[in-house]
């Protein structure tokens, strides 16, 4: 058993030395490995009598146990160590007053389409969300867009690349979101209240105008639904979005392919001074486009037009930030220049509701 002992002592003084985990992990391996010193004397036992392999089997497992523990315990005990370094090498003062950091900000667009959504969701209508590159045919065919209307020209809508020879109807980035009023009446039916804003494309740019823009369009779906209806919602919805109490629509008769009859809708304004009031003043200014769905849009989207009619409005949602925010150049919005978005933005906190207000 001397021999036992003085791999003991010299095992154990050896993990008591080491300095670090590779240190602790190479006299682990000549201890314990398969051709550690232990584990060779443990295939000697096989050569021993029956009495001498009992003492000596159970001597070496002892040993073995007590080296696997001084191991442990030394491991445990050198990463405590190293933790207290690092605890006294980095510190931070907590006392000190923290680094001015800049709040992010939600863009004026964001802000107006989450204010739209409160007011419309007030009124019962849901979201509906639909996908940007659509087929021909739900972005023109299912809403009455006759093939040679100048909408479906190529100098007026993005149309996506496909091979020569591809016989498949061509898809585009879509011109509007009223694609998505089609998909929900399919999934939904009647009745039916919605409304679709999103992003959507047009080959035209200008001061007021860019290749992509902001939309939402918004349908009521039922069997007694009239121009009555749409009058008063998008009273109720201009009243709310520019919180002004006094307001006039005035309707004007127009021609929309998906809606009949159709009516361009301008609100009263004053322009005095070269600042925009809304709901005073002998001005009209237009800011939408409404009517009575199309017989045969409802019928493209699953729905009797024997049984329901229904009203239909679009509105271009930078249009309305621009109008009520005063801001003058629609670039702008796609520009990413941060002064800009800190003059205009609004902070996180500012969560549009009806009944709390919806700006700032």
């Amino acid at each position: 058993m001397a021999d036992l002992d003085a791999l003991k002592g010299k095992y154990l003084a050896g993990i008591a030395d080491a300095a670090d985990e590779a240190s602790l992990e190479e006299i682990r391996l000549a201890a314990l490995g398969k051709k550690g010193e232990i584990s060779l004397k443990m295939r000697e036992l096989g050569q021993m009598s029956v009495e001498e392999r009992q003492t000596t089997g159970a001597a070496l497992n002892r040993l073995k146990d007590e080296i696997d523990g001084a191991l442990r315990a030394r491991k445990a005990g050198l990463a405590d160590a190293a933790l207290d370094a690092r605890l006294r090498s980095e510190w931070l003062d907590v006392t000190l007053p923290a680094r001015p950091r800049r709040q992010g900000s939600i863009h004026p667009v964001s802000q107006v389409m989450d204010e739209v959504t409160a007011i419309f969701a007030d009124m019962g209508f849901a979201v509906a969300e639909g996908p940007q590159i659509e087929s021909d045919w739900y972005n023109f065919d299912a809403l009455n867009i006759a093939p040679e209307h100048p909408a479906r020209q190529e100098h007026d809508t993005f149309f996506m690349a496909r091979d020569p020879g591809d016989s498949r109807p061509p898809h585009v980035l879509r011109t509007h979101t009223s694609p998505v009023q089609i998909r929900a009446m399919q999934a939904q039916g009647a009745p039916i209240r919605v409304i679709a804003p999103g992003r959507v494309y047009r080959m035209d740019m200008d001061q007021t105008h860019a290749p992509m823009f902001h939309q939402v369009e918004g349908m009521a779906i039922g069997r007694d639904i009239s121009m009555a209806n749409l009058k008063w919602v998008l009273e109720e919805f201009c009243r709310s979005y520019f919180e002004v109490k006094n307001i006039e629509l005035r309707f004007r008769a127009s021609h929309f392919p998906f809606t009949e009859p159709s009516a361009e809708v301008d609100i009263r304004c004053s322009w005095a001074g070269g600042q925009l009031k809304i709901g005073e003043g002998d001005d009209w200014m237009e800011i939408l486009g409404s009517g009575m769905m199309h017989p045969k849009v409802l019928a493209a989207g699953g729905i009797d037009p024997e049984q329901y009619q229904g009203f239909a409005f679009g509105m271009g949602i930078d249009r309305l930030a621009m109008l009520k925010y005063g801001i003058p150049d629609l670039r702008a919005f796609f520009e990413s220049d941060l002064r800009w978005l800190r003059h205009y933005g609004f902070a996180a906190g500012d969560v549009p509701t009806v009944f709390g207000g919806l700006s700032r």
